[in-house]
């Protein structure tokens, strides 16, 4: 943790000392810190990992209707209870996931809303947890003869349990495995392209914020002494997300405001709201959707990089220096067999897009693929990466058959791409995008992650990452948001990305659009040089005085079949491609 952080919780954890502070507002600032716990749980799956739960109310249910039938009716410890409590949890969020991950979207947040009203019936209705009447005589935490029963001694518990869910978050985030979580949102395609393992992450994501959750019913059972269903049900869901969404998603610190400010303004509408209108009745709930309409309208982004902004806070560079290299590949010969794709063809329903292409790449050559747009060039990439399947024919790379391969096999063998559309992830910086493309040539787990146990592999990523960006001329953006930067830009910062790889072969897709004369001089010395270390490099590009003066070979493409193939001078020359592609002119 840096300075300001550890200044706020020195602070906080002075707070129960004051006694001009009243016990309801310690009390108050328990209930924040329990819910903030569950929306530092929300930062994860729902602001990096882009999957919205309104399910993290059971999943507290779960960790608190285990310690309370352990320790009420068994007479365990409920310090022995909490592994229990965190296991219950995240145990039925892995089952759960197994089922619900397969949807996206909204159809993935129906499916939490249907398990969330399931499970309160579950818990209201079974006597294993005591019905609607719930378990009460729960034991207090205590120390020997020290009992935490009053609310000034448990705030330190609550909030040691948040200041540990903020360390452990943000050591998780800033790791290989919390990179892969962050590109679930906005850049999933690319982050599978280059090894993550896109179902066992949002697992992950998922499991993470349960366990997180099953921590802060663990709490609440042992401030409360007595759970029954009401706490954990849809409504309590919403309002938790509703903090995550008002704090800030994006960040853990909005976690923590956002549940402070709901718990609080939560509290004095429901006193003052009944005064003002001179009946009782939940009139709180109506302005707190008014809120979040405003919250939602006036910062989309919630309230915690409002106050980044006008804080003048900035990102941190990462220390690279004295990190030994990563092993490298071995790259093929010059004209060994790389890469061979015989009759592919792939049919959309009616449209056939690719038809019987076949393409024979050796090692060390550009390779340029060519023609008008809707010609199937990038569908042809997506064919040889794994993106998708051909519906007949065979891809072979260095005597492998690709034709099934997923799109993380593909890359683990030692090919790497960019994309048509750049697909970058917004909320993280260069460096940090060209380090996902490294994430196959790293070894550490999630648990190493959260432990902080894979520094030194994470200085050798990231010195590479820093020296890929060196290698294309954008080491003074290392350390800017990714979607700062101009469209060209960011094209070679993909490129970048891919080289972190290793890879014996480069698919390239449209690489200079966007670029400016000189950079596109700069961009072709750079694949001379790529060429030169021993990668092969298949592009496709509609600048014709690029690819002419690169590429070894041009290979043509129209209506999805292949046109022509041969060298620049040859193509160029070629009636049948000056007629469909590059005109008369030409």
């Amino acid at each position: 943790m840096r300075a300001a952080p550890i200044l706020l919780f020195a602070g906080l954890f002075c707070l129960p000392l004051l006694p001009v502070v009243p016990n309801f507002w310690i009390t108050l600032a328990n209930y924040a810190g329990i819910a903030a716990i569950i929306g530092i749980g929300l930062v994860v799956l729902t602001g990096y990992g882009g999957m919205t739960s309104f399910g993290q109310a059971t999943f507290m249910g779960f960790g608190a209707y285990a310690t309370a039938i352990l320790t009420a009716r068994y007479g365990v410890s409920p310090w022995l209870s909490l592994p229990v409590s965190l296991f219950a949890a995240g145990l039925a969020a892995l089952l759960i996931g197994a089922v619900t991950l397969a949807l996206s979207g909204h159809y993935l947040a129906l499916g939490t809303i249907a398990w969330a009203v399931s499970f309160y019936y579950i818990f209201a209705n079974l006597d294993l947890f005591g019905r609607n009447d719930g378990i009460s005589g729960i034991p207090p935490l205590g120390f020997g003869d020290f009992v935490l029963t009053d609310s000034r001694s448990y705030f330190y518990v609550v909030w040691i349990g948040v200041a540990l869910a903020v360390l452990l978050t943000r050591n998780l985030l800033d790791s290989r495995s919390g990179r892969a979580i962050r590109a679930l949102r906005g850049g999933a395609a690319a982050a599978s392209s280059f090894g993550v393992d896109l179902t066992w992450t949002r697992i992950l994501a998922f499991t993470y914020a349960a366990v997180l959750a099953g921590l802060a019913g663990w709490l609440y059972a042992h401030m409360q002494r007595s759970v029954n269903p009401t706490p954990f049900g849809l409504n309590a869901s919403i309002e938790y997300l509703l903090m995550a969404v008002v704090g800030g998603a994006g960040s853990v610190w909005g976690a923590l405001l956002g549940a402070g400010l709901v718990t609080a303004v939560n509290d004095q509408l429901q006193n003052l709201l009944p005064r003002l209108l001179g009946s009782a009745g939940n009139y709180e709930t109506i302005v707190f959707g008014a809120l979040l309409v405003f919250v939602l309208q006036t910062a989309p982004e919630g309230l915690w990089p409002i106050i980044r902004r006008l804080a003048g806070a900035r990102g941190w560079r990462r220390k690279t220096e004295d990190a030994p290299p990563l092993p490298a590949r071995t790259m093929p010969a010059p004209g060994d067999p790389v890469l061979e794709a015989t009759r592919l063809r792939k049919v959309f329903g009616g449209l056939v897009a690719v038809d019987d292409i076949g393409l024979a790449l050796s090692g060390r050559e550009i390779v340029g693929l060519i023609g008008p747009n809707g010609a199937g060039k990038s569908t042809t990439f997506n064919l040889l990466t794994g993106v998708a399947r051909p519906t007949s024919g065979q891809v072979r790379f260095m005597g492998h058959d690709l034709s099934r391969a997923t799109p993380p096999a593909v890359a683990r063998l030692g090919l790497g791409r960019s994309f048509q559309h750049v697909k970058l992830v917004p909320g993280m910086s260069v460096i940090e995008n060209v380090a996902i493309g490294a994430h196959l040539r790293g070894r550490a787990n999630a648990l190493d992650g959260l432990l902080r146990l894979d520094r030194a592999e994470e200085r050798r990523l990231f010195a590479e990452a820093a020296r890929q960006l060196a290698r294309v001329g954008l080491s003074e953006h290392a350390d800017k948001p990714a979607d700062s930067l101009a469209l060209g830009q960011q094209r070679i910062v993909e490129i970048a990305r891919a080289l972190c790889l290793d890879p014996v072969l480069l698919l390239l897709d449209e690489p200079a659009a966007g670029l400016r004369h000189a950079e596109k001089l700069e961009l072709a010395a750079l694949l001379r040089r790529l060429r030169g270390e021993g990668h092969t490099v298949l592009l496709v590009e509609h600048d014709m005085d690029f690819v002419m003066g690169l590429a070894d070979r041009l290979v043509v493409m129209n209506f999805g079949k292949e046109l022509a193939e041969g060298p620049p001078a040859e193509i160029r020359a070629n009636p049948a491609v000056i007629e469909s592609y590059l005109g008369s002119v030409a």
